[in-house]
C-alpha cells in the first residue's frame, strides 16, 4: 500500500466456490500493476504493450482472470486509465478497434466458448483482429429483427446468403458478428441466430459506402453462400435476438458511455477555435461555448456516475443514455466549432478524399471534418429516437408502441421487396 494512503477494497465480482478465498485486490494494487506494467514494456509498442496489459489483467479488469481482467467491478477500469493517461501512451479502443473492444469481447465472454476465447479476446485487445459489426439491412434499419439475411444449417456450418449495410470498418475487419435469421416460420423476434463470421471466407463481398466526409468508413456487405462453422454461433440457435440486445447495450456504452478527462474529446476541438478565433466574437459566441463546456461536463459526470454503479455483465438502459446524450451534443459542438471559425467556416481546405480509413472517425479533431462526421452519430448505434423510445419504456415505463407483426411467422410479414 502507498505510505499515506487509504486503500479501497474491491471484492471479486464472480463468487468464490465454496471453501475457497475471495480474491481481494484494493485500488492502489491496481495501481501498482499498471505502473508496474508502464515500467516493464515500452508503451510505443502497441501490440507489446496491450498484449502484457491483457495478459496481467488490466484490458478489461471486470473480465475474468485469464481472460483479460482480474474479476472485479468495471468501474475500477478507470483506475486503469487514469494511470495510463498519466504515464504512458493511450491507445483510443474507440479509434483502435471499436466494434471488436466495445461489442465483440464482452459478448464472447457472456456466450463464446474457452476455444472462441483463446483464439480471439487477446487478439481483439491488442488490434491485430478488427471486427465489424454485420446488422442492418437495406430492409431493415432501425427494426433489427425484421432483418432477412438467412442461413442455412448443411452439417457442421451454415450457408449464409443476403445483404448487411452500414458495416462500419467491415473493409480492414478479419471478423464480423452476423445476425441471421435460421427459421423464417417463428415470429421475428424468435427465429433468429448469431454468429462470428470470418470476412475472409470465400462468399463474403464488401463495397464501400461513402459518407459525406469524402471517406467510406461504412460498407455495405454481400454474402453468397458464405460458410460460417456451426461452432462459432454465440447463443443458442433461435436465441439471436438476445444476443443482438446484448451487443446493442454494449455499442452504446462503447459510443456514449465513456469517461473522458474535463475538458478532452470534441469540446477540445471547440475550445482551440475559440482560443484562436474569439476576437471575431462576442459575449453571445462566448456564452454559446461556455453551455456546451456545461453539457460537457455534465454528460462525463453522467458517465462517471453510471461506471461507478455498473456490474458485470450486458449493461442496462444507462447506455442508451450516454449515446442519447453525447449524439445530440457532438453534433451541436460539431456546428459551434465551424460557426466559431467565423467566414472560414464555410471553407473545406481537406476536400473530399473518396478514401477508405482504417479507423472509425470518431476521434475527428479537425473541426471540418468533425462538423460533417458528427451528423452520423444520432443514426448509428440506434437512432435518437430510438434511444427515447427505449428510455421511454425501460426507465418511465411508458407502453410499447403498437406492432401487428410481433407473434406472427417472419415469412408471413408483409414487406417490400
Amino acid at each position: 500500500m502507498v505510505a499515506g494512503s487509504r486503500a479501497r477494497w474491491v471484492r471479486a465480482a464472480v463468487p468464490a466456490r465454496k471453501g475457497s478465498i475471495v480474491t481481494v485486490i484494493s485500488e492502489d494494487d491496481v495501481r501498482a500493476r499498471v505502473r508496474a506494467l508502464i515500467a516493464d514494456v515500452d508503451a510505443n509498442d502497441r501490440v507489446a504493450f496491450r498484449g502484457t496489459q491483457f495478459d496481467r489483467g488490466l484490458a478489461w479488469v471486470h473480465f475474468p482472470e485469464g481472460r483479460g481482467g482480474l474479476g472485479l467491478s468495471p468501474k475500477m477500469q478507470t483506475v486503469v486509465a487514469a494511470e495510463l493517461q498519466n504515464a504512458a501512451r493511450v491507445y483510443d479502443d474507440i479509434a483502435l478497434n471499436p466494434i471488436g473492444i466495445g461489442m465483440a469481447a464482452p459478448l464472447l465472454v457472456t456466450y463464446g466458448s474457452d476455444e472462441m476465447l483463446d483464439r480471439f479476446l487477446r487478439r481483439i485487445f491488442t488490434g491485430e483482429d478488427i471486427w465489424c459489426q454485420l446488422f442492418s439491412e437495406p430492409g431493415a434499419g432501425s427494426d433489427v429483427a425484421s432483418l432477412a439475411t438467412r442461413a442455412v444449417r448443411d452439417g457442421d456450418e451454415w450457408i449464409v446468403n443476403g445483404q448487411k449495410v452500414w458495416t462500419t470498418l467491415g473493409h480492414v475487419s478479419n471478423f464480423g458478428l452476423l445476425a441471421a435469421r435460421t427459421d423464417p416460420d417463428q415470429p421475428k423476434h424468435k427465429g433468429m441466430s448469431y454468429f462470428v463470421v470470418d470476412m475472409h471466407e470465400a462468399g463474403v463481398e464488401v463495397r464501400p459506402l461513402f459518407q459525406i466526409t469524402g471517406e467510406a468508413e461504412f460498407n455495405e456487405v454481400f454474402f453468397t453462400d458464405a460458410r460460417v462453422r456451426h461452432e462459432y454461433m454465440l447463443g443458442q440457435e433461435g436465441d439471436g435476438w438476445n444476443v443482438a440486445v446484448a451487443t446493442l447495450m454494449n455499442e452504446r456504452v462503447a459510443l456514449g458511455g465513456g469517461v473522458r478527462s474535463r475538458g478532452s474529446g470534441p469540446i477540445e476541438v471547440v475550445l482551440e477555435a475559440w482560443r484562436d478565433n474569439q476576437h471575431l466574437h462576442g459575449p453571445a459566441m462566448r456564452d454559446r461555448v461556455a453551455q456546451l463546456w456545461i453539457r460537457s461536463e455534465v454528460l462525463r459526470f453522467t458517465n462517471q456516475r453510471a461506471r461507478t454503479v455498473a456490474k458485470a455483465g450486458t449493461p442496462g438502459p444507462e447506455g442508451s443514455i450516454g449515446k442519447l446524450l453525447s449524439a445530440e451534443l457532438n453534433k451541436d459542438i460539431g456546428e459551434c466549432a465551424l460557426d466559431v471559425l467565423g467566414a472560414a467556416g464555410m471553407l473545406h481546405p481537406a476536400g473530399y478524399p473518396m478514401d477508405r480509413p482504417s479507423h472509425a472517425g470518431l476521434d475527428a479533431r479537425d473541426p471540418y471534418r468533425m462538423f460533417l462526421r458528427m451528423r452520423a452519430q444520432s443514426i448509428e448505434g440506434g437512432t435518437s429516437e430510438v434511444m427515447r423510445n427505449i428510455l421511454g419504456e425501460r426507465v418511465l415505463g411508458l407502453p410499447k408502441e403498437p406492432a401487428t407483426d410481433r407473434d406472427l411467422a417472419w415469412s408471413k410479414v408483409p414487406r417490400n421487396g
